[in-house]
């Protein structure tokens, strides 16, 4: 009887100690809660999106010190930011068909072409053999034959930002040569139909670029001579 009471009283005990227990072990759907909770706190704080713009050109900027794009869409290459005049180093520029006026000139630079290009110049008609002359002091950068512009010469101006390209030549002048140095006037070579050029109407080809940094004779942004040659003197004769 004694052992009898004793095992009802171990196992009465037993019985508390096992629901105050239960009691005290947190739901399974808290310790989820909690987890959840505690991860988020960890995690890192979302990445706010990057914003991407393209600042704003200074006003007054150089031309040459923008890309072709910017440069075409704020203002023609060649003219002053600022004003809408020629450029300075353009601004004096003659026209290098001896004998042509200002009058003569046809503006064909958007005119199309093959393949879907511009022309990107202007064309000067004149007799085949009339004198081409330099439009501006500078050197002789490079003489070279090309399937469509024939004889052509390249000519820097003093700053290395322009080059001046002369296409369709008959010939050089005699003793013309690469990094000579030549004269505004001075006769480089004469009017020919070399190239793609039709022989019945021999004419000079004539283009102004924007160099870029690297001063390639062969790349640069194209400058619609036209009002170049327009705004400056009538030609020499």
């Amino acid at each position: 009887m004694k052992y009898l009471g004793v095992l009802l009283l171990g196992m009465l005990l037993g019985a508390l100690g096992y629901r105050e227990m239960a009691m005290r072990r947190p739901p399974a759907q808290a310790m989820r809660t909690d987890c959840s909770d505690a991860c988020r706190a960890a995690a890192p704080a979302s990445i706010p999106k990057t914003q991407t713009s393209t600042p704003e050109s200074p006003a007054g900027s150089v031309l040459g010190q923008a890309s072709p794009a910017t440069a075409s869409i704020r203002n023609p290459p060649g003219e002053s930011a600022i004003t809408g005049e020629i450029e300075a180093p353009l601004a004096g520029l003659s026209i290098p068909v001896q004998g042509t006026t200002a009058a003569r000139l046809t503006d064909t630079f958007t005119d199309a072409r093959d393949q879907g290009r511009s022309h990107d110049a202007i064309d000067i008609m004149a007799p085949a053999g009339t004198p081409v002359l330099a439009v501006a002091d500078g050197h002789i950068e490079k003489l070279f034959y090309s399937e469509r512009g024939g004889l052509t010469l390249y000519q820097f101006d003093p700053t290395g930002r322009y080059a001046y390209y002369y296409a369709h030549l008959q010939r050089y002048a005699d003793g013309l040569a690469e990094k000579q140095s030549i004269r505004r006037g001075q006769i480089i070579g004469y009017v020919g139909s070399t190239g793609n050029a039709d022989p019945a109407a021999p004419h000079l080809h004539f283009a102004i670029f924007l160099l870029g940094p690297e001063r390639r004779w062969w790349q640069g942004t194209a400058i619609n001579p036209y009002p170049v040659l327009t705004q400056g003197e009538s030609g020499l004769k």
